[in-house]
This record gives structure tokens, sequence and C-alpha cells, in this order.
């Protein structure tokens, strides 16, 4: 009976940190934690700003530029902070979510690592914090079409069941088309980073793959320092072109924007 309890209040606090969470719809991640001597030290911050944006939340540094609709409303935003819980003989993190009036709206469970170097053992513990708020599945939900669910909006009807499953099939349809022709190769999936030149694009490291220099065509880039392109083809996929000891070197990537 105790143990049932006990897996109710852990579903339970699920579920309303999750509500909590996907209210606001960004994510500002500090270049300077507190507890850390330098900006950006061990590339915490770096990696962190990366975890969030990979995981389907806005997020961006407290130095850059922010949208239009954050300015109007500056409480829509969620503050990422890196505590320092270290030991004499170990690494450990936890990240917590604080709104604008520095209150606590979510702590993840504290990350933990035994590595000697100091980078790679930030960034275990800091991965390992960070499956916490991944859990939670975020996806940003508009206050003010924020509803409850009851369990009378839980009964749905024979029609709308059928109406549903036609939406889906057409939605199944729609996927299907997207899918990249079977034949091309997808080297891995990048993700963009924006700067005042174009782009910087990373993987999952997170490790930084190309730099893009905007052209007037938006669908096509300049790969800085590798003399080549980086063209958008059908189904969301980009081909770059570079030269590598003076042979043409072709490959496919995904890009989350």
């Amino acid at each position: 009976m105790k143990k049932l309890l006990f897996l109710v209040l852990i579903s339970c606090t699920t579920v309303f940190a999750q509500r909590s969470i996907n209210t606001y719809k960004y994510v500002i991640v500090p270049k300077k934690q507190d507890g850390f001597k330098k900006v950006d030290q061990y590339q915490t911050s770096s990696l962190l700003k990366f975890l969030f944006n990979k995981y389907g939340f806005i997020a961006f540094f407290d130095q850059e530029e922010g949208p239009n609709d954050l300015k109007l409303d500056d409480c829509n935003v969620l503050t990422a902070a890196i505590r320092d819980k270290s030991g004499f003989l170990s690494t450990k993190v936890e990240i917590a979510l604080l709104d604008c009036r520095n209150r606590e709206v979510y702590v993840a469970k504290q990350g933990f690592s035994k590595i000697k170097d100091y980078k790679k053992a930030f960034h275990e513990a800091l991965r390992e914090s960070f499956n916490s708020i991944r859990r939670l599945n975020y996806k940003y939900v508009s206050k003010a079409n924020e509803t409850v669910t009851t369990a009378s909006t839980m009964k749905v009807s024979t029609e709308r069941k059928q109406n549903f499953s036609k939406v889906t099939n057409t939605k199944k349809e729609k996927l299907d088309k997207t899918i990249p022709n079977p034949n091309i190769k997808i080297e891995a999936l990048l993700y963009a980073q924006p700067k005042s030149y174009g782009y910087q694009l990373i993987n999952d490291e997170p490790k930084v793959v190309f730099k893009l220099l905007k052209t007037k065509d938006n669908s096509r880039y300049i790969i800085k320092d590798k003399n080549g392109t980086f063209t958008q083809k059908e189904n969301g996929v980009w081909l770059a072109e570079f030269y590598e000891e003076d042979k043409l070197v072709s490959k496919f990537y995904k890009v989350k924007f």
C-alpha cells in the first residue's frame, strides 16, 4: 500500500511539474553561472542550451537578443541555473528552473560523475541531471489556451473517433511524402545556432560541424573555411559540398533550425 501511494505521489508530482513548465515559452541560460569562476566554464552553459533546444524548448543565452513577445512579457520565460554541488571526490550538479521572480518552478534530479577530467565530469553530470527535464516531455501551452482535463472531456463519441481517424490517416499520408529519398545517406542531425554571419551547425557532442555564411538566397549558404556550399534540398534535407584534399565531397544532413 505504501509503495502504491509513493508511486501515485511521484506520478502526480511529475504531471504537476510538466504542466508548470509547459506554460513557459522560453528558457534563458546565463553564460556566467553562479558558483563558476568563468563565463561558460567547461562549456556547461553551451551544453545546457543545446540540450534544451534539442528537446523542444526555445533556449538562448542571456547575452542574446530575445524575441519580441519576450520583451512584452518577461515572465513568459524560465531561467536555467546550474548548481554546483560537487564534493572532494565527485562532481555533482543540479539544474533549477526559475521564474521571473526567481522562484523555483522545477529542480531536476542531481547529476553525478566520478570522472577526473573537469569538463567531461561536468558534462556527464549535467546530462544526467537534464534527464529529469527530458522525461517531462515539454510542450509549450499558452496560458490563455490551457485547459484542465476532466472525466467528462475524456469521453469521445464514435463520430469524433471516426473524424480523428480520418485526420490521422491524412497526416500519415502527408508525413510519408516528407520522408527523404531512401537512397540518400543522412550523415547526422545538426542543430542551427543563429550568429551575426548566419548560423553555426552543431552535433550532439556538442561540436561545431559547419559555420554557414548568409547569402541573398535563404536556401543556400557558404560554408566558411571549407570552400563549399550548403544547399537546401527537398524534404528538409541539406546538401553540403566542399573540397578536401582537392576532392569534392558531398554529404547530406538534416538540420533543426
